[in-house]
């Protein structure tokens, strides 16, 4: 890994390989202070992170605005874990839902509170400080928007981060029917300057990069075998 990260995101492709070709006009300079293995998560979960809860979800980074309380689901994982710290730097109260084994770090994050979602209340998605949410950062699969709906303040969304064709149909169905309550498809759409605040965030302390594990190229294999059993905690590296 170099000290460049390319941020557009092509659709051509995958990303394993020890060289790649980007234009330096969607790159970003990595300091010193910003490991190679931190700052590579950044360009895809990081970005997507920061675009639900920025530009989906209205939440000012800058804590500045009216307190909006934010739901993110899968949060110990790539994109979940991202989102926590970020949605804390805002005027935000974030619960989060994780597997019974992730509680503390999800807590260790900077969430207020933590369900885990193989109780009745977590797979409820129930606050339980019994707060209604401005918006769900959908971090996971599989969660009909029933379980959503009774959960939602007035307004309140459901950002989608890996929408399916249920996902798709429901986003229409409330747009059609001028609902209050949306769901809101992600379509990540990368920018450098994104890049760049989030650079500066890891660089300063302010936002972390969680490892769960390290492979190398040459065992590439081994880490989508990781990646697909959906446990990770973090991030999962390949390396050259």
């Amino acid at each position: 890994m170099c000290n460049l990260w390319r941020i557009d995101v092509s659709h051509n492709g995958g990303g394993l390989a020890e060289f790649a070709v980007a234009k330096e006009s969607s790159t970003v300079a990595r300091p010193s202070e910003v490991s190679a293995a931190e700052g590579s998560g950044l360009p895809v979960a990081g970005l997507t992170a920061h675009q639900a809860l920025t530009q989906s979800a209205g939440v000012k980074l800058d804590g500045s605005g009216q307190q909006k309380n934010i739901l993110v689901t899968a949060a110990s994982g790539g994109v979940g874990h991202y989102a926590v710290q970020l949605a804390k730097l805002g005027n935000t109260h974030v619960t989060a839902s994780c597997g019974a084994r992730n509680i503390e770090f999800v807590k260790s994050l900077g969430a207020d509170e933590v369900l885990d979602y193989k109780t009745p209340d977590g797979a409820a998605l129930k606050s339980p400080s019994g707060r209604k949410y401005d918006a769900v950062i959908h971090c996971a699969t599989g969660i009909p928007w029933s379980t959503f709906e009774p959960n939602l303040g007035t307004n309140g969304k459901v950002i989608d981060i890996t929408p399916g064709p249920s996902a798709m149909l429901t986003f229409a169905l409330k747009k059609l029917t001028f609902s209050k309550k949306q769901l809101v498809p992600l379509l990540l759409i990368p920018k450098r300057e994104n890049l760049d605040f989030l650079v500066k965030l890891v660089k300063e302390g302010k936002l972390k990069t969680v490892i769960n594990s390290k492979h190398p190229l040459s065992k590439a294999e081994d880490a989508w075998a990781e990646s697909i059993d959906g446990h990770a905690t973090g991030k999962i590296i390949v390396e050259p």
